[in-house]
């Protein structure tokens, strides 16, 4: 397997090592390896039921049962709850977006609880997401797809989470918004945030990831950089079925 991760310089922020997770009786992650370095945006490709949503919900501690490592700057994770993983500066979308149908887009905003200094503000999410800022009063079921995609990432930027985790962010959405999408993960890691991300659109990722790892029965298979995207087209084209 290639391993990019080598060539880079810093300490990892997020280094994962034999993860294993449970759903219930179902063993879903066997053995996940991979590392995450600050200000990178890295993302986790793979076929649908590869384990690349249950490796986030595994590293922010919602799954069942986990053994293994899990390292969240040098802080060992595993036997930690979900809260306490969210107050040391871990930031989880889902897919699903979570937005509450009956709070507007301001009361969505505000709903997280600031963990740590350094959140941005209202101004500056606005400036990054200027939609949300037009609808500040509209419920949530009101948004279209793309805006409430905007809210679910501009709620955990306020909170002061400098890692990322993006379930999906691109998921049925239109080519303009997520151009869109892609300004803002671009804009973030110019500010220094760090991504972890999972995504179908190779395409899309290919925009904004440093660096893939592919996964295949809950662990990964390969590792390239996105300067070796080129060369590697042939195997993506074999491990993603595009």
């Amino acid at each position: 397997m290639n391993n990019p991760v080598a060539n880079n310089a810093g300490a990892a922020v997020l280094k994962v090592a034999n993860l294993e997770a449970w759903y219930g009786e179902s063993h879903i992650l066997h053995g996940m390896n991979f590392e995450v370095r600050p200000g990178e945006v890295v993302t986790l490709l793979g076929r649908n039921g590869a384990g690349k949503t249950s490796t986030l919900k595994s590293i922010m501690g919602v799954i069942g049962k986990r053994t293994g490592s899990v390292q969240f700057e040098g802080r060992e994770l595993i036997r930690l709850s979900s809260d306490r993983i969210a107050r040391l500066g871990v930031a989880f979308c889902p897919e699903e977006r979570g937005i509450f149908s009956t709070l507007d887009v301001k009361e969505n905003l505000m709903l997280p609880p600031v963990i740590r200094s350094g959140g941005m503000t209202l101004d500056h999410i606005f400036e990054l997401f200027p939609n949300l800022k037009e609808r500040l009063g509209s419920q949530g079921t009101k948004l279209s797809g793309g805006e409430q995609q905007m809210l679910a990432i501009a709620r955990i930027l306020r909170t002061g989470a400098r890692f990322l985790m993006l379930d999906e962010p691109t998921e049925g959405l239109a080519p303009v918004i997520i151009q869109q999408i892609g300004k803002m993960i671009a804009r973030l890691k110019q500010e220094g945030f760090t991504i972890l991300l999972v995504e179908q659109n190779f395409r899309f990722a290919s925009t904004v990831a440093d660096r893939f790892y592919i996964v295949e029965h809950g662990k990964i298979i390969d590792a390239f950089a996105n300067s070796e995207l080129q060369a590697n087209m042939e195997k993506l084209h074999t491990y993603l079925g595009v």
